[in-house]
């Protein structure tokens, strides 16, 4: 077993299972990768049982149900957690998150340099490809909701593209975390902070995927705008007691 470990979630994303982890594997790291698919329809989990039979780096377990990000991410960080892993990243299936910044980004967490690298697209101007103006505008204007709300001093709080030193997430109450969408990414980044841990973002460029489906809603939009100012009041509330 490495010490560092990839967590991906997956529903539906066999068109790009299979490249993503031919691209991870192929850095020069010792990574291990764990992919938590929901149940996929379109075979996504065969096809990593495929891979995982020839690389013992290569991990799958498969929930029984779709019910959202933020638990498959749950079942993830656990899983990793209770085998002991020192250095764990999470990022998307679909090639939007460049698999290639995992190395300057490892280096980070390994160097002592941050406890939480965020790979930003935001961090020192706004690196994104293949989005519509009005898709832009949605997330920075989400980006900067957040940090008016939490104080979350972050350019990128809803980053997915992140790494994190375990001991980060063994201090959260991950099962506490009831975000399904995106605000589960801002509820991880806003404890960490609360808890005094170093977060450090990394610039990226982000590439809107080209092939299978964006999971994007009003729900998660919606989750989001509200859970945001729950999980606030629910830290002033610590605070005060």
């Amino acid at each position: 077993m490495n010490s560092s470990i990839v967590v991906i979630p997956t529903y539906n994303e066999s068109e790009n299972i299979q490249h993503i982890l031919n691209a991870i594997t192929s850095l020069e790291l010792a990574l291990d990768i764990l992919v938590v698919d929901d149940s996929s329809p379109d075979g996504t989990a065969e096809f990593v049982r495929q891979l995982s039979a020839t690389d013992p780096h290569i991990h799958l377990s498969v929930r029984t149900e779709k019910n959202g990000l933020g638990p498959a991410y749950v079942h993830g960080f656990n899983w990793a957690l209770n085998k002991g892993y020192t250095y764990l990243f999470e990022m998307d299936a679909d090639f939007s998150h460049p698999p290639e910044a995992i190395t300057p980004m490892l280096a980070l967490l390994k160097e002592d340099k941050t406890d939480v690298v965020v790979g930003s697209r935001y961090k020192g101007g706004i690196r994104v490809r293949k989005w519509p103006l009005g898709r832009i505008i949605l997330s920075l204007g989400a980006s900067f909701y957040v940090r008016l709300v939490t104080g979350l001093p972050v350019a990128d709080p809803t980053a997915g593209y992140v790494g994190y030193h375990t001991k980060v997430l063994q201090s959260i109450d991950l099962n506490a975390i009831r975000f399904k969408g995106y605000a589960f990414q801002i509820a991880l980044k806003f404890w960490a902070w609360k808890k005094d841990f170093r977060i450090l973002e990394f610039p990226i460029i982000f590439t809107d995927r080209t092939k299978g489906e964006s999971k994007m809603n009003g729900s998660i939009i919606k989750e989001a705008v509200f859970g945001i100012i729950s999980m606030k009041w629910r830290s002033l509330m610590k605070k005060n007691k």
